[in-house]
């Protein structure tokens, strides 16, 4: 069951102009389960179903976006490795944000996105 209340990010339309090779980076990185609309659309659900989406070839992606969406992961440094492997760019390498565990990336789409990994508590 997803969690329903007002102001929670549900639905995030991202420019693709390739949906199936975006939809292969998203389920292969962070384990988002991909679907097919019934009008067609390639879409997307999280990897705890609790945000969906569609992969859009009728947008472009914002060249300097002043919004970023984060992904959270349990490993950013395999992440990284893994988007680099993909062919995509890493924009904003692990350390570039002094206190928390955040780095930026390019999907296959153009998207400027983030990757965020919850501090290790001692």
């Amino acid at each position: 069951m997803y969690t329903s209340k007002h102001g929670k990010i549900c639905y995030i339309e991202l420019p693709a102009e390739y949906p199936d090779r975006s939809a292969r980076f998203y389920s292969e990185i962070f384990g988002w389960n991909i679907r097919t609309r019934g009008d067609g659309a390639m879409s997307f659900d999280d990897s705890i179903g609790e945000v969906s989406g569609s992969f859009d070839p009728g947008k472009t992606p914002a060249a300097h976006p002043g919004f970023i969406v984060s992904i959270m992961v349990d490993d950013i440094r395999a992440t990284i490795a893994k988007i680099e492997v993909f062919g995509c760019e890493i924009v904003n390498p692990l350390g570039f944000h002094p206190t928390e565990l955040i780095a930026h990336f390019r999907d296959p789409g153009g998207n400027l996105l983030g990757l965020y990994q919850e501090p290790v508590q001692a």
